[in-house]
């Protein structure tokens, strides 16, 4: 994965080659599962992804610049987010703010961390990170990696692309097909760690029962299209079945990037529409 500078427009460390995943877990009242693999191609995995379920927060990283910096920057990005959301956590409230300025913070950490090791070619990483609170979730990113939510087998995309080609899609210069064939996929105009400062991305929404969520990195929807992603979604019979036959159905399809998951699934039962509704309502205002 390569960047456009501006001016142009728990499961760390895995180790290479090395198939990891963390056992199906509950977090009242969502369930998650994380798996994580580096591909039939790649020698190593630059792939990071963590959870705090204490305080809904799941977060995955994809890295860049080779070798071993790819590896630290998510490494620190993940590290940092974590880090920084448990220590100011003194509610299970979510805001825009709780998201946006620890990513932030990452950003400014892999860049330092870059200039110390000299590595001015690129050294940096994706974000995409989502926390959960009652009936609502931010979602905040930067980069390509997505995050997804299937609901009553509905599969849609919460998150923008910082990418060359999807902002020509975005402008009407080419058309999805054309984006998915053109050589200029890997190229980003946002990521953290290439400049001192950084623009995150972050929106608010509705969070049902029965909502499945998807973070991945684009080692999967590289691989796989959208439909494919519902249909395994929708048929696995737990969060850890999914998370598994993502990673397994992105190898049978090529495997030519690292790919990573986490698939969280709102166990919460339905409750009164306009309760949840006024939650939500209550919970943006606070965020103003």
């Amino acid at each position: 994965m390569t960047i456009a500078r501006a001016d142009a427009g728990p499961l760390v460390g895995s180790r290479p080659s090395e198939r990891s995943s963390t056992p199906l877990r509950q977090a009242s009242p969502v369930e998650f599962a994380m798996c994580s693999h580096s591909g039939k191609v790649r020698q190593n995995n630059e792939d990071k992804a963590g959870a705090a379920p204490e305080i809904g927060l799941f977060v995955l990283c994809d890295g860049m610049g080779g070798l071993e910096a790819g590896e630290r920057a998510s490494q620190i990005a993940v590290e940092t987010l974590l880090g920084s959301c448990r220590e100011s956590a003194t509610s299970l409230a979510a805001t825009s703010e709780s998201l946006s300025a620890p990513i932030e913070l990452a950003n400014e950490n892999i860049f330092r961390e870059a200039q110390a090791l000299g590595a001015k070619s690129g050294m940096g990483s994706t974000i995409v990170a989502v926390q959960l609170c009652d009936d609502r979730m931010i979602v905040a990113h930067v980069g390509d990696s997505r995050v997804y939510r299937l609901r009553r087998d509905e599969l849609c995309q919460l998150t923008d692309d910082h990418s060359f080609v999807a902002e020509q899609v975005r402008r009407g210069m080419i058309t999805i097909e054309e984006a998915n064939q053109s050589q200029m996929q890997n190229v980003l105009t946002r990521a953290l760690g290439v400049e001192p400062h950084v623009t995150v991305e972050v929106n608010e929404e509705l969070l049902l029962p029965c909502d499945t969520l998807l973070l991945c990195s684009d080692g999967l929807t590289r691989e796989l299209s959208d439909s494919q992603i519902a249909g395994i979604l929708s048929d696995a019979s737990c969060v850890q079945d999914a998370a598994n036959q993502l990673i397994r159905h992105a190898n049978e399809a090529g495997g030519k990037d690292n790919v990573t998951v986490i698939v969280i699934r709102n166990s919460k039962k339905p409750g009164s529409l306009r309760a949840r509704l006024g939650r939500w309502i209550r919970g943006s205002e606070n965020n103003i």
